[in-house]
């Protein structure tokens, strides 16, 4: 299927994963929207691209509404990659982690899709793609809270999939889960954990975002009548 013309919204697109996605479907000829909170990279992208963006901060929901309300009457594909990892162990974790982690990984995503659905078409549908990660189907020693919200965003997928065919909604919903990544994100995530992460990027030749961008068009290209659900991803060495 050809995404020349698509238009497609993708949440944290100022960098990583989000960026590379960007690239890769305008490359592919693609319409896009790009929203984060950095506004100087977001604009700087979409320049290169000739691309829309919008600044919004998903942690408020209000923003999230105003978002949906600019990017016009119609898209065809959502990419829900905005995301955070912060260092936030079960035992010793800070309440306010917690939340933030909850309100940006699950809740905001849970609310993209809900505003999403509305802009797609009635008829054909469109196409939501979650990118989440590995830890939402197994829970890694530094995991923590994170993993939490990751195994939250495979329920959400799975339970919105099943609602819409339901309602005979022809729209899809993917997810992507990677293993290590390295983005920025990465650094963020084992920011108390400095010396795994130098030992990790020795043992490991790590996913790029490339990777998970060219892995995007795979699932944005198949043919209408095929669902892909999860394509989980990793590096070959890594064990778990």
């Amino acid at each position: 299927m050809t995404l020349k013309n698509k238009i497609a919204l993708i949440t944290g697109a100022s960098s990583g994963i989000g960026e590379a996605c960007a690239k890769a479907l305008s490359k592919e000829g693609a319409r896009l929207i790009l929203t984060g909170r950095n506004e100087v990279k977001l604009k700087e992208l979409a320049k290169k691209m000739d691309a829309a963006f919008i600044t919004a901060d998903l942690q408020n929901s209000e923003e999230v509404e105003k978002l949906f309300n600019e990017v016009g009457t119609s898209i065809d594909i959502l990419i829900n990659n905005a995301g955070i990892a912060p260092s936030a162990s079960i035992i010793n974790g800070d309440i306010n982690s917690f939340k933030e982690l909850l309100n940006v990984n699950v809740l905001a995503l849970t609310h993209c899709c809900q505003l999403g659905l509305k802009k797609f078409d009635t008829l054909s549908g469109g196409h939501i793609i979650n990118i989440s990660s590995m830890s939402g189907h197994r829970v890694p020693p530094s995991g923590g809270f994170y993993a939490a919200t990751k195994f939250a965003v495979r329920a959400v997928t799975e339970a919105l999939r099943f609602e819409l065919k339901a309602q005979n909604n022809k729209t899809r919903v993917s997810m992507i889960s990677p293993g290590f990544v390295d983005t920025p994100l990465l650094d963020k995530y084992f920011k108390k954990n400095e010396d795994e992460l130098k030992k990790l990027r020795v043992d490991l030749e790590m996913l790029e975002p490339n990777d998970i961008a060219e892995t995007l068009k795979f699932i944005l290209k198949t043919p209408n009548n095929v669902e892909i659900g999860d394509i989980l991803l990793k590096p070959r060495d890594q064990k778990t």
